[in-house]
């Protein structure tokens, strides 16, 4: 009986469970059956929506700023050379590179032996000339008396003449008597021509001693210029450069020595774009007396000074490119010649002009504006000017428009945004928020799914989010990435 009941179970279990997995083929079956057959729905596309950060297009008046590049000069310079050759005797104290000096301060001496020596001369020939002068000048006057006596006795000897012509028709005097009294006369009146050849002669006498003496006087003039020119100053006050003498060395003529450059009369001049140059005319075509700023960035300690354009090249240059501008600086304490400078040029003011970020102004001349339902729209904008990492714009139906100020290639008209205005942008910034589960899940796989993450910030961000507050500025950041 116990074996027969033993079998009865068992074969009831068996029973039980083929009956089991025949039940559990058919819901495998059926739902099979059922997966194969029943309609395939699509999960409902959910649009991207990006968050962009936007600025209000204020339109006002600016004054844009020119940026250029240049070099600081000085308005005077003077080239120390030497007029005549020698050895140098003497050297001022303060000849040297960077040496300050002051009007009329002797700085070079060159021997002064030869030079003198010729001066010397010069004078002596000087002498004989005004002792020359002045012998002609007596021989003159002693010709001039000589020729009144002649003269003189001329008259005599023709009175005698005619005295003993009168006897003769009187019939007193004889023939020979006139004859002789004639030839008396006529020897007076060579005599008189005689002494005036003498004081011709003395009067030439007198212009050469006069040519004499200009020409020693030039000579002596040339002899002293030549003394004063061993001797080199000072022409005003400034610094000493590019000096290269010593005392005892031989110097030729013309050999340059130092340069002379006055540091309180500074001037820069920096080349600005054909473009630019023509923004600085006014409507006659000259040229602007615009202000400038000169900086200087001397390993942090900036150096700035105002000053104001005087001047353009009067060629563009060999090589070159628009204009050279120079501008005459006022106090520029610090400033040395050849500084490179930085120079901000104030530019006319420009009317009715936004100021936004670079960024926001596209490649087709357009900008993204917010528009209804906070969806963008391209509007057509002028660009006026550029100033450094912003730009100066104006277009019709600009003013007080939202406009995204950093433009990327997923971002164009229709798109719909999320818009970071400036204040909230920077109060989001910093503030902590509070995610849902299903929100902080959705971050949170998108870090762990990200191959181009580096691992350290990959665990930062999971750390992040894994607190119960998480800050805006990570969760606005990796949204923006993911499109929503």
């Amino acid at each position: 009986m116990r074996f027969l009941r033993q079998s009865v179970t068992g074969v009831f279990l068996a029973a039980i469970t083929v009956a089991l997995l025949l039940y559990a083929g058919q819901l495998i079956f059926s739902a099979i059956d059922a997966q194969l057959n029943a309609e395939k729905k699509t999960p409902p596309v959910r649009e991207r929506v990006f968050a962009v950060n936007v600025v209000t297009a204020d339109l006002q008046t600016v004054a844009p700023e020119l940026t250029a590049f240049g070099r600081v000069e000085s308005r005077r310079t003077l080239e120390l050379r030497t007029a005549v050759a020698g050895r140098v005797v003497q050297l001022s104290e303060g000849f040297e590179d960077g040496g300050a000096v002051r009007a009329g301060e002797v700085l070079v001496q060159i021997d002064p032996a030869d030079a003198q020596a010729a001066l010397d001369r010069a004078e002596a020939d000087m002498m004989d000339a005004r002792a020359e002068e002045r012998d002609a000048g007596r021989a003159l006057i002693l010709a001039q008396d000589e020729l009144q006596a002649t003269q003189d006795q001329a008259q005599l000897r023709e009175r005698a003449f005619q005295r003993q012509v009168d006897l003769r028709q009187r019939g007193v005097g004889t023939a020979a008597t006139v004859e002789t009294a004639e030839l008396a006369a006529v020897q007076a009146r060579q005599a008189v021509i005689s002494r005036r050849q003498a004081v011709s002669q003395a009067e030439a006498r007198v212009d050469q001693a006069a040519t004499r003496v200009a020409r020693a006087q030039i000579a002596l003039d040339e002899a002293r210029r030549e003394l004063d020119d061993t001797t080199i100053m000072a022409g005003f006050d400034g610094t000493l450069q590019a000096v290269s003498l010593v005392q005892g060395r031989l110097v030729s003529a013309n050999e340059k020595l130092a340069d002379l450059v006055d540091p309180d009369l500074l001037e820069a001049a920096f080349r600005v774009s054909t473009a630019q140059y023509a923004r600085l005319l006014d409507a006659e075509g000259r040229l602007l007396r615009a202000p400038v700023r000169v900086s200087l960035d001397a390993a942090g300690a900036d150096l700035s000074a105002a000053g104001q354009i005087s001047r353009a090249s009067g060629a563009a240059g060999d090589g070159q490119t628009g204009r050279l501008i120079y501008a005459r600086l006022e106090a520029a304490p610090g400033f040395e010649p050849g500084d490179f400078v930085t120079v901000k040029v104030t530019e006319p003011e420009v009317r009715a002009v936004a100021r936004v970020p670079g960024s926001a102004l596209g490649t087709d001349g357009s900008v993204l504006v917010l528009g209804p339902e906070d969806r963008l729209e391209a509007l057509p904008v002028e660009l006026v000017r550029r100033q450094g990492d912003d730009v100066l714009i104006r277009g019709s139906g600009l003013e007080g428009r939202e406009i995204v100020t950093g433009r990327t290639p997923l971002l164009g008209a229709g798109i719909k945004v999320r818009p970071l205005r400036r204040g909230a942008a920077a109060q989001a910034l910093q503030e902590l928020i509070e995610l849902s589960d299903e929100r902080r899940a959705r971050l949170v796989a998108f870090v762990e799914g990200s191959s181009v993450m580096p691992s350290g910030l990959k665990e930062q961000m999971l750390q992040q989010l894994a607190e119960a507050r998480v800050p805006a500025q990570l969760v606005n950041r990796i949204e923006s990435r993911i499109g929503g």
